[in-house]
């Protein structure tokens, strides 16, 4: 059987391990009434177990020779495989309703991907898959970690995340230089997270572009140079020290300021 060569430029690392591959399908096993799409399928070896688990099944790959690949290899396939960027991809046009994303996603544009769910937040309920073992337990970690970021808090307002299982190099072609972990997104029950939500974003990047300053400095310029508001006791932290609510209550502290 012809294989798909590997291409660096788009950051593919084939899985070879077929039970690691059916535990990362059986993330979704609970979601066979949900539609699910596929980012970055490449030889099916994620995709096999997802058509035995009977899902609705849309597969999104960038790379001709794997789309060639899966419609020579997977005729259930047929008419459900997008030959486009997952980044350009409007998912309202994919399917209608809800949705779960899953992949084992390219190392180089893990990040994206995630940003890319977040701007989904109202249609994708469940998201899971590989990623670089290190961008992984950054969306997982907690407040007070060193690897607690961006990424982590905007994801973990809107999604329950869990950290799954870690997996090593040699079950790759090629082997990465890096672990890589599986993860879990689950939509949280939040509607609404009680503040301007733009606002809450720009802090956010703020505080975490200067991410060893306290708040009081790398917020400042959010406020007037005698504000009183500085003084509040948050403004003594740093943006790690900081769960969501925290963030919520202090995204309303800065527009209640900048209203007055």
């Amino acid at each position: 059987m012809q294989q798909v060569k590997p291409k660096k430029a788009l950051g593919q690392h084939f899985l070879i391990d077929l039970n690691i591959a059916k535990d990362i399908a059986d993330t979704l096993s609970e979601y066979t009434g949900t539609p699910i799409l596929e980012v970055g399928p490449g030889m099916g070896v994620l995709t096999q177990f997802l058509i035995e688990q009977e899902h609705t099944l849309k597969v999104v790959e960038l790379d001709n020779e794997s789309v060639d690949y899966l419609n020579k290899n997977f005729p259930s396939l047929n008419g459900d495989i997008i030959a486009e960027d997952f980044l350009q991809l409007d998912l309202d046009k994919v399917f209608d309703g809800k949705m779960c994303i899953i992949g084992n996603y390219p190392y180089n544009i893990s990040s994206q991907i995630f940003f890319r769910v977040l701007d989904y937040k109202e249609k994708v309920v469940c998201c899971s898959g590989m990623l670089q073992k290190e961008v992984a337990e950054r969306i997982a970690a907690k407040p007070g970690s060193k690897t607690y970021g961006i990424l982590s808090v905007l994801l973990q307002a809107w999604y329950n995340i869990e950290y799954l299982f870690t997996v090593p190099e040699h079950v790759f072609n090629p082997p990465p230089k890096v672990k890589s972990g599986v993860i879990k997104l689950v939509r949280n029950d939040v509607t609404d997270l009680g503040c301007n939500e733009k606002l809450f974003k720009t802090i956010i990047k703020t505080s975490f572009g200067q991410r060893r300053k306290t708040l009081r400095n790398s917020l400042r310029s959010f406020f007037a140079k005698d504000s009183e508001k500085l003084a509040s006791p948050i403004f003594n932290k740093r943006p790690e020290q900081l769960g969501v609510a925290e963030f919520v209550e202090l995204t309303n502290l800065i527009e209640s300021c900048n209203k007055n």
